[in-house]
């Protein structure tokens, strides 16, 4: 019969989740830079937008005219 309380080999379930803990804890490295890199491109993105929408309007108006 089995002894569960100190099974064979060196598997230790408790250790591979302390240490995934650890990883996740410890996040990315810079975590504090990317946060504010995504309100560059979003800006562009918003310009871009308008500035599509101001030319096809253009258009529209040139076209009804």
């Amino acid at each position: 019969m089995a002894n569960p309380q100190n099974p064979q080999g060196n598997y230790d379930p408790a250790g591979s989740t302390q240490m995934f803990r650890a990883f996740v804890d410890e996040g990315p490295q810079g975590g504090q830079q990317q946060a504010a890199a995504p309100a560059g491109p979003r800006i562009g993105l918003i310009v871009g937008i308008v500035v599509a929408v101001a030319v096809v309007a253009g258009v529209a108006w040139l076209a009804l005219m």
